[in-house]
């Protein structure tokens, strides 16, 4: 059991030096993450949609 009281206190000594960020730059982050998880999604779907096309264009032609 003293090792896991050892644990938890030097789990809450190393958050306590966490530079966490304000509200604000947290609102930021979060609208970065997913812009870019939007933009990577429709990138993909795009991609995908180009391949499908020219799959289905390969296996109708024969």
């Amino acid at each position: 059991m003293n090792a896991l009281s050892k644990y938890f206190r030097d789990t809450f000594a190393e958050m306590r030096q966490v530079a966490w960020p304000t509200q604000s730059q947290a609102l930021k982050y979060t609208a970065l993450v997913v812009a870019i998880s939007v933009f990577v999604a429709l990138f993909v779907a795009a991609f995908d949609y180009l391949f499908s096309l020219g799959i289905n264009a390969i296996v109708t032609s024969f």
